[in-house]
């Protein structure tokens, strides 16, 4: 029986690669999940409030940066 080292290795390798971009892109997932998701969505309101949805300024929404944009786009789905 021959046993090649070479093919060995780069098993190895690649059990080694996959396992460090798995875990990369698994943390760059939760990141991105973190930075989306609202502070607190079931914070108490504070004073005579009783807002159940947050709707803020229209201006805002249209002058804020695209990183806010694209947040809200994938926070609302919309």
């Amino acid at each position: 029986m021959v046993v090649s080292v070479r093919r060995w290795l780069r098993r190895i390798i690649f059990v080694l690669l996959l396992s460090i971009f798995t875990i990369t892109m698994y943390g760059g997932c939760r990141l991105l999940a973190v930075w989306i998701a609202p502070d607190d969505p079931y914070r108490v309101p504070q004073g005579h409030a009783l807002k159940v949805f947050h709707a803020f300024d229209q201006q805002e929404g249209e002058n804020g940066s695209i990183a806010e944009r694209l947040r809200l786009f994938y926070w609302y789905g919309e």
